[in-house]
């Protein structure tokens, strides 16, 4: 018979309490703190390897990394050149995002190889079945299961015993034997240890739909994403077309990499040419507009950084930047004013990576200073002219990395000029286009005629 008792535990970081608190102590949160039964019964999770006992370490036998490419090419760079089989992935993202739409076509390109197996708590079968005929997916291996009990579910798997396992969402999973409902800290908890012990005792490569909350994390207890593989965000403004992939956690590939979609009426399409798209609207010969290079992963990407300088209405300027960290914009701002006389104090900032690009390394910097010049001058750059380098406080053009990837990508974007950093220049081997080496912010904006 199992012995039950009960405790309050906070929906928002885990904490258990003997008894009910208006307030988390740990988290601070209001009226988190839920009822949930703690049973202690006769369902234990297995070891991760099948065998009870420690093993001397020189006695495990080395396994390959045994990957199953999912045939989405722009999903297996994420993953790091597919699914390593006995892992867990969880992916989270934005309601309607296109989260199981992914996961519905990476299954069914898995289950070429075997069968694989689709398991929703959200929709029905029909439901499910209306998704597939939109993506066009017919392959008799591709199986689906609607059900929110994670012990059928992983009963079910065990007897297909496929390729892949999808799980969605982990939110709407419950163990029977819990006594809280689907969603509560215990049961997420729990139904992904049961998961990731089926997934590394059979070597079924699982994935996981995470909900997310208002900020923007995955629901549920944070250790949730410690106790995973990998961790995949879905990425997208609401009412634009493209999506970015990242990874947040991996243990069998780079964080670095991105994978770029875009939702069309037959599901996700892969964006084979990144920079393309994100330059194909951007408008020629106006001020204000200026080209860079970033590198994610090994993936060198052109993005257009727009810049917006208006003379304040109010008493205090604004600076709202989109994309790039507004600290950062702030910094340059002032690097301009000091080192290049640049009248900014009194007037509006506005700064945007258009495409849905996140700028995160500072080779970007002179794109942003050059932009805003451009913008308060009301002076258009050249735009076959590529900017790359970091500003200093002093005014200085620093070095940037992977310069010959971040130019042979220029090359073939029909770029014809880069303004780049003079220490850079100096280890340039394959110069692929002209280019101009400056060692200062000053000769940077002379070099584009500002």
């Amino acid at each position: 018979m199992a012995k039950t008792k009960s405790h309050f535990t906070c929906q928002s970081c885990g904490l258990k309490s003997l008894k009910w608190l208006g307030r988390c102590p740990d988290c601070g949160e209001w009226n988190s703190l839920v009822e949930e039964l703690e049973v202690s019964s006769d369902h234990p999770r297995g070891s991760l390897s099948g065998d009870p006992r420690p093993v001397p370490l020189n006695q495990v036998a080395s396994e390959s990394e045994g990957r199953e490419r999912t045939g989405i090419e722009e999903l297996d760079r994420v993953l790091g050149g597919g699914v390593v089989r006995g892992s867990l992935v969880l992916l989270g993202g934005d309601p309607g995002i296109g989260k199981s739409t992914l996961l519905l076509a990476a299954l069914d390109r898995l289950s070429e190889r075997g069968a694989a197996l689709y398991a929703s708590g959200e929709e029905s079968l029909g439901q499910t079945k209306m998704r597939a005929d939109r993506l066009n997916l017919v392959s008799p291996n591709l199986r689906v299961y609607a059900e929110t009990d994670a012990e059928k579910i992983i009963a079910a798997a065990a007897d297909l015993k496929p390729t892949a396992l999808a799980v969605d969402s982990i939110q709407t999973m419950y163990l029977p034997e819990l006594g809280s409902g689907p969603g509560s800290i215990a049961q997420v908890r729990e139904v992904a240890a049961r998961l990731i012990a089926f997934a590394k005792q059979t070597g079924v490569a699982t994935f996981i739909v995470g909900h997310v909350t208002k900020d923007g994390s995955i629901a549920g207890p944070r250790v949730l994403e410690h106790m995973v593989d990998t961790v995949l965000y879905f990425e997208g403004e609401r009412g634009h077309p493209f999506r970015i992939l990242r990874a947040h956690k991996n243990r069998f590939g780079s964080t670095n990499e991105i994978g770029v979609f875009e939702m069309r009426g037959g599901g996700m399409a892969e964006v084979v040419d990144p920079s393309a798209m994100f330059l194909a609207e951007r408008p020629l010969g106006k001020s204000g507009s200026v080209v860079t290079s970033t590198v994610s992963g090994t993936r060198p990407l052109l993005v257009e950084v727009q810049a917006l300088v208006a003379p304040t209405g109010y008493g205090t300027a604004r600076r709202t930047t989109i994309g790039v960290d507004s600290n950062r914009v702030a910094l340059l701002a002032a690097v301009l004013e000091k080192k290049h006389e640049v009248q900014l104090v009194g007037c509006d900032i506005f700064v945007n990576v258009a495409g849905g690009m996140q700028l995160t390394e500072p080779a970007s910097d002179l794109a942003v200073c050059a932009a805003l010049v451009s913008s308060l001058a009301n002076k258009p750059i050249d735009p076959h002219t590529l900017l790359l380098g970091e500003v200093g406080l002093a005014g200085e053009v620093r070095a940037v990395t992977q310069l010959e990837q971040r130019l042979a990508e220029a090359s073939k974007m029909g770029f014809q000029r880069v303004v780049l950093p003079r220490s850079s220049a100096r280890r340039l081997q394959d110069a692929r286009i002209a280019s101009v080496a400056v060692e200062t912010l000053s000769e940077a904006l002379e070099a584009v005629g500002l």
